[in-house]
Order: structure tokens, then C-alpha cells, then sequence
């Protein structure tokens, strides 16, 4: 496959992320062509992560007024795809919320990701203990939240938080049907176990139907990754695959 080059660089910082099991039959009509589902000792997750978006940057060196640092709180799941002796892993957007229209028209232009701007906020404390993110839907406002106890580490090999932080390729579905994939570069982030965690609002009505079962308040697992500087890479259509 052809190397792409760097489209946006910047620091994915605070993350926090709520991890649930569900029924991957909800995830079907979403996987792109010629990827699967990954799992985790049998089981599927979907994630919903809230984090800064800071510092960023088109081709590494240019920043976009009033668009440099912004939250974000996507859905997630995770998909893997076999390129040659390779097995990419990777993720996959239900939806991703960004607090500017010109932010989420960009992102489904260049990648096809399924965007969506609304108001949002969020409360990060001074010693990163604790991080929480809100955006408002629907007249009401939503929120993905996580407090933290102990130092933070790096996953274990094997580990839950391993699985989760350490996909570095992103799919999605162009109009046409076929997948595009990107991959998305960082070092390994170190995460924090959370204490406590709680998900805020309507997931059928957020995410569609059969997310409203598994999205609860309280999650199966949850942790604050301190994240790190990142790269987008251009994304490629996978033209091969049917």
C-alpha cells in the first residue's frame, strides 16, 4: 500500500474512557468492508471517549483560527484488518461531537467520520485526577465523567486498558461503500484506573437504536489515559476490497 502523509497533527490530552460489552450484532451494520470485529477475551466493546483536542494543526505546521484547541466525545468500537502478514487494529466511529460546525464538516469530507457539532464543556482538574466532558443535545445537557485513584502505568501486556488505547489505524465508510483507513501515530499512553465513572444521557437517542441497553451510568471498565502529541495520517481507499 502507498505511504500517506501527516494531515493534521496535535495533542490528544485527558481522555476519558468508558468501556462497555455489548452485543456485537448492534455493531454489524457498521463495520466497513473487508475489516472484523475485535474483541477482547470473547467480548466486544464500544467506548465512549471524551478528551482535548489541543494544539492542532494541518500538515504539521498549520493552525486554524479559533480551531486550534477544542473538546471532543466520540462512540467507538474496534475492528481489525489482515494486510498481508499484518493484522491492523484499528477503530471505528458510531459518532464523534465537536463543539464547531467547521471541525465535523471537515472531518466528514477528508474521512468520512460521522461528526456532529453541538455546545459543549468540560472540567479538568489541576492534578489530572479527574476529568469530565459535556455537550448539550437536544435542549439537555450529557456527560462522560471519570475520577482517578493511584499512579498512573503503562498497560499491561494482555491487559483491558492495552486493547483499548493501543489501536492505531481508524475505518470508516465513504459514500460509495468502500472503506477508507488512516492511521493515527502515538507513543503508548499511560492511564490511570478510575474510582469512579459515570455516563450521562440517552444512548438510543445519541447513538441509535440498541445503544440504550449497554450505555448505563456506570460502565463495565473505565480509566484516564494522559494521552500524547498525535498524527492523522490522509486516509486510503481500500479500492481492492468489495
Amino acid at each position: 500500500m502507498a505511504q500517506s502523509r501527516v494531515f493534521l497533527s496535535a495533542e490528544w490530552r485527558n481522555l476519558v474512557m468508558l468501556n462497555y460489552r455489548v452485543d456485537p450484532a448492534i455493531l454489524d451494520k457498521f463495520v466497513p468492508r473487508g475489516t472484523e470485529l475485535d474483541s477482547f477475551e470473547g467480548a466486544t466493546y464500544v467506548s465512549v471517549v471524551g478528551f482535548q483536542f489541543l494544539r492542532t494543526r494541518i500538515f504539521g505546521v498549520v493552525p486554524i483560527p479559533f480551531h486550534v484547541n477544542f473538546d471532543e466525545v466520540n462512540l467507538r468500537f474496534y475492528v481489525r484488518r489482515r494486510d498481508g502478514q499484518e493484522i491492523r487494529r484499528g477503530v471505528v466511529f458510531v459518532k464523534e461531537i465537536v463543539p464547531r460546525r467547521a471541525i465535523a464538516y471537515a472531518a466528514r469530507w477528508c474521512y468520512g467520520e460521522k461528526y456532529f457539532a453541538c455546545p459543549m464543556r468540560h472540567s479538568i482538574s489541576g492534578t489530572d485526577s479527574s476529568a469530565g466532558y459535556e455537550w448539550k443535545f437536544l435542549g439537555k445537557w450529557c456527560a462522560v465523567s471519570a475520577e482517578a485513584s493511584g499512579a498512573a502505568f503503562f498497560p499491561a501486556e494482555g491487559s483491558l486498558e492495552q486493547f483499548i488505547t493501543e489501536h492505531y489505524w481508524g475505518y470508516s465508510t465513504k459514500r460509495d461503500g468502500k472503506c477508507a483507513e488512516y492511521r493515527v501515530s502515538h507513543v503508548r499512553w499511560r492511564v490511570r484506573k478510575a474510582s469512579q465513572a459515570w455516563f450521562k444521557g440517552h444512548g438510543g437517542a445519541l447513538y441509535g437504536a440498541g445503544f440504550g441497553e449497554y450505555l448505563r451510568p456506570s460502565p463495565d471498565s473505565a480509566f484516564i489515559a494522559e494521552g500524547s502529541e498525535i498524527q492523522v495520517h490522509t486516509p486510503l481507499t481500500l479500492a481492492a476490497l468489495g
